[in-house]
């Protein structure tokens, strides 16, 4: 095992406030950004920066699954949504004085939140420069999560599981629209096609070349 040392713990906590403050300013950059292509890149960043949070942590299954997932997979179809669908920025902004004192009330609601944990548990319980304790070398993470989440969380891991599936059935059946002209698969003809309804012998005259 290798023990953290006091300068280490030093270094972590001097990086964990770096990473946090990078994370903090893309967080503002994401709600303030005009241009929803902006917004997207600014949420990449912050996932960037939440990845070398969880590898000060010693979460490196974690920090790579949110790199790979979320800023190589998900972030990238989202800027190919934003780009493609060319969203008018003028008619977007038009409701939003509509909605504005909703959206203070969540943000108000989600600093009393934090303000209450923040009072509740004291500022020692977010103290970043406590460290970890060390691994051995042939520890790994990514096995301890899997026999923690199999067995002590495998029923709401299926359940979230479940709620996926059906949130994705329910996504692909409020988009299915039926338009006239639009060319559907009908899997009950496919299946019950015939041989004769599909070829057809036609017989023609021989022609003499000149």
């Amino acid at each position: 095992m290798h023990p953290i040392g006091e300068g280490e713990t030093v270094l972590v906590e001097i990086l964990f406030y770096f990473f946090a403050t990078l994370l903090v300013a893309g967080a503002l950059g994401v709600i303030t950004a005009r241009n929803p292509v902006f917004s997207a890149l600014f949420l990449v960043f912050s996932f960037v920066n939440s990845a070398a949070i969880w590898l000060l942590m010693g979460a490196e299954f974690l920090a790579i699954v949110l790199v790979l997932v979320y800023v190589g997979a998900v972030m990238v179809l989202f800027l190919f949504v934003v780009m493609m669908l060319d969203i008018n920025l003028a008619e977007l902004r038009r409701g939003f004085a509509r909605f504005a004192w909703l959206g203070w009330l969540t943000a108000l609601a989600l600093v009393a939140e934090i303000t209450a944990v923040v009072w509740r548990h004291g500022l020692g319980a977010l103290d970043a420069g406590r460290g970890f304790a060390g691994e051995p070398a042939d520890y790994s993470n990514t096995l301890q999560l899997g026999k923690v989440l199999y067995t002590h969380y495998a029923y709401p891991f299926e359940l979230a599981a479940v709620l996926l599936v059906i949130a994705l059935v329910a996504a692909i059946a409020l988009t299915l629209r039926h338009r006239p002209g639009l060319k559907t698969q009908d899997v009950g003809k496919q299946v019950g096609v015939r041989a004769a309804d599909r070829l057809r012998i036609v017989k023609t005259s021989a022609e003499k070349r000149a």
